[in-house]
């Protein structure tokens, strides 16, 4: 990808002989760059001029270069009788509200056909009249790949830091987490990076705000900081050896050897048991960033159609690969069916089991379920998670690691606790619940200014009736439902 098959698209383009190209990029200098070089091989003494709104041209084309009507600027091309390339910047914020521009340009396109002059709208967001869709060829131009930013990054690192060295490994790993940045993003995080020399770790963090950035702005996905690590789990050994051995799949070394890339996983089953921190701790474990997909922000309509901003935000997530997608509750975003929405949902359905089945890109879904029973077969199905996992309430000894995971958290050592004591007092208990005695026994404590004990944390598991008891039904339903059907997250069978 990146640049070389961009300009690979152009080529086709140009010996197809379209006079006007709709190019999508949020990277005027990169693109113009790489249009003035290529202009140069395509077109002997041929020429290249730039439009924008607030100059006009900027070449030595015209004789009058401050025509900032659009209008007049395409009537100056269709009079030129230079061949060559020329980029249109700003087309787009004209073409919305004015369908004389549009006649205009359709005209145009007639007018240059088989005069080796081509027009090139470039713009960073879609938006193409109906009528110009069959005249004009769009190309997606693509961000910088790990082998341009890597070209890019080597020399300014050297600049900054003369006298340090690092490894070639090392600037490949950045290069490969830095894609999905344009080259001006890529230039201020190296900036950041090397203003100081920065292990590895540090240097991918720094990668991670920026991507932080990135997805603020566009409102959609929310990214995770990776705050969680799997010695915060109690528990859910088998779900842990699995993330272990595919630690090492989303990395440079894997991409080359060609490994086989985790697909996701679907971790279901009871509430509080876990099952969203099962998703967040992979970004710590595989270093990589976790972007959360809020589907009722989809579907709200805010920020345009519910499937065209769906389309978006996997396409934006492919762009940073390599990342987790986490989409919580998925029964109730992308697969359920909404009423008066059933339309939309089951095409968004459609498009995010087709995704996930064909995708190649480094983006490993990591999907929680509650109510299991209202998943449709055909997200469970083979080829399109790797595992599915159902997370159960916690045994004697997997509550004991819960309650000692929390008491430490909060300030106290573990080991002045009965554990087996609390754990035999909590049968039945989840996680969440377990963290909440935990932490009302530290409030209690606080208010009469001392340190919680374990008298602490008994007196409050009196006060709380779990939600095996006021769901029981509920919950043996989805038990039911798992048996044979998912893999138990924890070293035991589905009871």
């Amino acid at each position: 990808m990146g640049l070389k098959k961009s300009l690979e698209k152009l080529t086709e383009a140009f010996h197809g002989g379209y006079p006007i190209l709709y190019l999508l990029s949020w990277e005027e200098d990169r693109v113009e760059k790489a249009l003035k070089a290529f202009s140069g091989k395509l077109f002997e003494n041929g020429t290249f001029e730039v439009w924008t709104s607030a100059s006009g041209f900027q070449g030595n084309t015209f004789e009058s270069i401050a025509i900032r009507d659009p209008m007049e600027a395409l009537d100056e091309v269709m009079r030129s009788d230079k061949k060559g390339i020329y980029l249109f910047k700003d087309l787009t914020d004209y073409l919305v509200n004015d369908p004389v521009l549009v006649r205009k340009l359709r005209d145009t396109y007639y007018a240059l056909k088989n005069k080796k002059k081509f027009i090139i709208v470039l713009t960073p967001k879609y938006y193409l009249p109906d009528q110009l869709k069959k005249e004009v060829y769009l190309i997606e131009f693509d961000l910088p790949d790990e082998n341009e930013i890597y070209d890019y990054m080597k020399p300014v690192m050297k600049m900054i830091l003369p006298d340090e060295h690092f490894t070639d490994d090392y600037l490949k790993e950045l290069s490969m987490a830095m894609k999905g940045l344009t080259m001006n993003e890529v230039g201020h995080t190296i900036n950041k990076i090397f203003s100081r020399q920065v292990t590895l770790q540090e240097g991918m963090q720094s990668i991670f705000q920026e991507k932080e950035q990135i997805v603020r702005k566009e409102g959609i996905l929310e990214y995770i900081p990776p705050r969680f690590t799997l010695e915060e789990i109690g528990g859910l050994d088998n779900l842990k050896e699995w993330l272990i051995k595919r630690a090492n799949l989303f990395t440079r070394q894997a991409l080359e050897e060609n490994m086989p890339v985790p697909r996701g996983i679907l971790l279901m089953g009871v509430s509080g048991c876990g099952k969203s921190l099962g998703v967040k701790v992979i970004s710590s474990l595989w270093k990589v960033p976790l972007f959360r997909l809020d589907m009722n922000l989809v579907f709200s309509g805010v920020y345009g159609s519910p499937e065209s901003i769906f389309h978006s935000a996997l396409k934006q997530l492919e762009a940073m690969s390599p990342a987790v997608l986490w989409i919580d509750e998925i029964e109730m975003g992308v697969a359920g069916y909404r009423e008066g929405e059933s339309v939309t949902s089951a095409h968004i359905f459609a498009h995010f089991l087709t995704w996930m089945q064909e995708k190649d890109k480094m983006v490993f879904v990591g999907a929680t379920a509650n109510r299991i029973q209202l998943l449709p077969a055909e997200i469970i199905r083979k080829g399109r998670f790797d595992q599915i996992f159902f997370i159960d309430l916690p045994n004697d000894e997997e509550r004991k690691q819960i309650f000692s995971i929390h008491i430490k958290k909060n300030g106290v050592d573990p080991n002045n606790f009965d554990l087996v004591f609390l754990s035999a007092a909590t049968k039945g208990w989840n996680g969440s619940e377990i963290e909440q005695a935990v932490i009302a026994a530290r409030i209690d404590a606080y208010y009469e200014h001392r340190q919680f004990v374990f008298d602490d944390v008994i007196r409050n598991t009196a006060k709380l009736v779990p939600l095996s008891q006021t769901m029981e039904t509920q919950i043996k339903q989805i038990k039911s439902w798992a048996f044979n059907r998912a893999m138990p997250a924890s070293g035991k069978s589905i009871k």
